[in-house]
């Protein structure tokens, strides 16, 4: 069996005991070590105690970094600079491996030929039964469906080095995994769907949660930087509504600007595109749901929002990634 190291970069999440937990009972080849990335800003003395006291016999392999809470890109970095191992598995905090992890593993690296950078895993989201899931369940869905997701994602360390591990400037969830791919890719590399599975349940949330996912855009103006205008191609990842969220940032601002010089009729005009557009991103997220008045008043209140959130995120980025260098430049 080859030998790895688990990198798990936290938060402290009530979820981490039970992630810990699952990869402590997992049948199979134990890690040769487990690298926990303390990221939080301000970390909570004793905090991590019951977490690690699940780890049983493990915890004498267990690592605890302080991040320097600059998101999870930094953080996995800060693991793979603590690992010995050929090969470096990536959990989120908030993941469970199957009971047959570690076995289901071992024949993914097995099965790995030299030219494979990364194995990744599959992890499954369970969604209520009993009723249509709510948009942020859709939501957690979706991303554990994407390709090159690093909540169980094996890398090979090498291959890490080569590239220069994440890059760091994204500093939120979702992007810094597939620019991560996207270069391998480039780089020569293969990365494989593996066998093994885990579960990852959806996280509790509060209302506004779709609102902080916004910040993403930011970091998907700079993909564009980096891999050109078909990134989210090369990814299959979807296009999103960024284009339209613009269109109807643009036809608010305009209808306000319009009214207060006293031009009433393309302020109404302007308006109407305005509700229009909100009209039917809201339906969009409303009509697959649960419908519950708790839901329906939530994402009408997040539908009037976020578009102009959206905006602010993305333009924010396009100026703040200006001079970033296509990734090729870079490694020439």
């Amino acid at each position: 069996m080859t030998a790895y190291t688990v990198v798990i970069p936290t938060l402290v999440r009530d979820s981490l005991a039970d992630c810990l937990g699952a990869l402590a009972a997992a049948k199979g080849p134990k890690p040769a070590g487990i690298v926990l990335v303390d990221d939080r800003p301000r970390p909570e003395p004793g905090s991590l105690e019951h977490p690690l006291s699940v780890l049983g016999d493990l915890r004498e392999r267990t690592t605890v970094l302080p991040g320097r809470g600059l998101g999870p890109a930094a953080a996995r970095n800060a693991g793979v600079r603590a690992a010995a191992s050929p090969w470096v598995v990536f959990l989120d905090d908030d993941v469970q491996v199957g009971p047959h992890w570690g076995e289901q593993l071992a024949e993914d690296l097995a099965d790995a030929t030299p030219d494979t950078a990364g194995v990744q895993g599959v992890p499954a989201v369970p969604l209520p039964g009993g009723r249509r899931p709510t948009d942020w369940e859709r939501a957690t869905s979706g991303r554990a469906r994407a390709r090159w997701i690093t909540a169980d994602m094996a890398y090979r360390a090498e291959a890490l080095k080569r590239v220069g591990g994440f890059d760091e400037r994204f500093r939120h969830t979702c992007r810094e995994d597939t620019d991560l791919a996207l270069r391998l890719l480039d780089a020569g590399w293969r990365i494989r769907q593996g066998r093994r599975a885990s579960r990852h349940p959806v996280p509790p949330a509060d209302r506004w949660v779709s609102l902080r996912a916004e910040r993403g855009n930011a970091d998907d103006a700079l993909m564009r930087r980096l891999h050109g205008p078909g990134w989210q191609h090369r990814a299959f990842a979807p296009r999103g509504r960024i284009r339209a969220h613009l269109a109807t940032t643009a036809a608010g601002l305009a209808a306000g600007a319009l009214a207060a010089t006293g031009r009433r009729r393309a302020a109404a005009a302007a308006a109407l595109g305005w509700a229009l557009g909100t009209g039917e991103f809201a339906w969009a997220r409303i009509a697959p749901g649960p419908r519950t008045r708790h839901e329906v008043t939530t994402l009408l209140a997040t539908s009037v929002l976020i578009p102009p959130v959206a905006t602010w995120h993305r333009l924010s980025g396009t100026w703040r990634h200006r001079h970033a260098a296509p990734w090729q430049e870079v490694a020439q």
